[in-house]
């Protein structure tokens, strides 16, 4: 348990799973509303796709900056300030009168969430020492993660038919009003060090460059990028085994529980996003459904998830982490299988209902246990680049994944647009989705261990609260 009596953890929790929530939220929020932008703005087709792309850019490619700063500066300053951050660029973007300047709010949403996930998500570990309270709290985290994913789909299908596309970014402030409220309530304060590093600028520059470079070069379909993006970020990697405070620490990926658990969620985040994405298109484009039909569709894929994350934590509390990812994995192959067998005469009941409810299962089995596994046996100290570490896999392996799957979905329709092809593209797409997600049941069987090592549940001590309170 964090031992400062400022501290309260449930409100703690509280803070953590609303600003999760938002961040979540966003990802798929604009989704549904993509076509009303682009005629209240007059967006070109090809520069549409960057208000979805630029947030998960920047997202994607600083938040290992952001978990290295929280651990140096203070997890409730950069969540608050990233919080702040996220909701000024949120009221930009809903005034916005030009393309330009909704990317550009898109931009710094990314940016701010960039810094509080991690700072949200090392708050969590820190408060929560290893054991059945940190799977309990992972597990509302995961659930709150997903859900709000899922909800954005159909928050964006009704705002925008009944409210206007406006209200997509605005929605975004009374949210972060609260997560903030409820910082300034129950966070504890942070803790000035005796001695505070430098953070590692070098790799800071390296680190956002590479990963905002493969984002870009995968969505943007530019090779040459993605070839620059693998060259700068082995130049991170060799910089990081040279510095003597590094931004990420090498070493934190000799544990099979780090390592795995970001080769795994790197995994299943491109199955996820395919999922939304592909579905949601089909329901609209092929099945005819209008936006706020599609987003409600989406209310049994968010039940399931809930219900899939109650049953990890009481599996990952009794047995262990790979306990429930490896079900869950599986199950969420065979939803993504299922969606596979879509028909262009098709409907909600026949098509959509019963393998949504398989796949979101499934992922509420894998998204708890993943965030646990990837914080076992992390210093209180590493936690907020374990943190970032984790958003950050999983961030570009939902942009990666998904970038691929769309190409090839692409490239099988031909550039036909008649419901016959469309479909065949769409059942494509998922069937990698499932293919991704044996991948990952993979990885949990031959790198996670069976279960964490026995030995005392590390906690930050009086001894990690040395120095002057800010």
């Amino acid at each position: 348990m964090y031992r400062n009596s400022r501290g309260r953890p449930g409100t703690v929790l509280a803070a953590v799973a609303v600003a999760q929530f938002v961040f979540a939220l966003d990802q798929s929020v604009v989704n549904v509303a993509l076509p009303a932008v682009r005629t209240a703005l007059g967006f070109a087709p090809l520069d549409l796709s960057w208000v979805v792309h630029v947030y998960a850019l920047t997202f994607g490619g600083a938040l290992l900056l952001g978990g290295r700063a929280c651990d140096l500066y203070g997890r409730r300053r950069l969540l608050t300030l990233g919080l702040a951050a996220f909701a000024a660029c949120s009221l930009a973007g809903g005034l916005a009168q030009a393309p330009w300047q909704l990317v550009a709010a898109r931009a710094g949403q990314g940016l701010g969430a960039a810094a509080a996930a991690p700072a949200a998500l090392s708050l969590l570990t820190a408060t929560f020492g290893e054991g059945r309270a940190r799977v309990r709290a992972l597990g509302v985290w995961s659930a709150v993660n997903a859900a709000g994913g899922a909800l954005g789909v159909l928050a964006g299908g009704l705002l925008t038919q009944y409210a206007g596309w406006r209200w997509v970014m605005l929605v975004n402030l009374p949210i972060v009003a609260l997560a903030l409220a409820l910082t300034a309530a129950g966070v504890p304060a942070d803790v000035r060090p005796a001695r505070r590093e430098r953070l590692d600028v070098p790799g800071a520059v390296l680190a956002t460059g590479g990963c905002g470079l493969l984002v870009y070069g995968v969505v943007a379909a530019e090779w040459p990028a993605v070839l620059l993006a693998l060259v700068v970020l082995a130049g991170f990697v060799l910089v990081e085994a040279r510095s003597a405070a590094p931004l990420l620490r090498l070493g934190l990926l000799r544990s099979r529980w780090v390592a795995g658990a970001n080769v795994l969620v790197f995994l299943a985040a491109a199955g996820q996003f395919a999922a939304f994405y592909f579905v949601s298109l089909y329901m609209q484009q092929v099945l005819g459904m209008g936006a706020a039909a599609t987003g409600s569709a989406f209310l049994p894929f968010s039940v399931g998830v809930v219900a899939g994350t109650l049953v990890a934590t009481r599996v990952v509390s009794a047995r262990g982490p790979r306990a429930a990812l490896v079900p869950g994995a599986l199950l969420a192959a065979a939803g993504l299988a299922w969606f596979a067998c879509l028909s262009p005469d098709g409907g909600f009941l026949t098509d959509v209902l019963g393998p949504s409810a398989v796949t979101s299962v499934g992922l509420g089995l894998v998204l708890a246990p993943v965030a646990a596994a990837a914080t076992t046996g992390v210093r209180a100290e590493e936690a907020g680049a374990a943190s970032g570490l984790l958003n950050s896999s999983r961030q570009l392996g939902g942009c990666v994944g998904l970038a691929a799957l769309a190409t090839v979905a692409a490239r099988r329709t031909g550039g036909a647009s008649d419901p016959a092809a469309l479909n065949s593209g769409y059942a494509l797409g998922l069937a990698g989705g499932a293919c991704l997600f044996l991948l990952a049941a993979a990885v949990a069987v031959l790198v996670l261990p069976r279960r964490p090592a026995a030995g005392p549940t590390p906690v930050v001590t009086e001894k990690h609260l040395e120095g002057t309170r800010s």
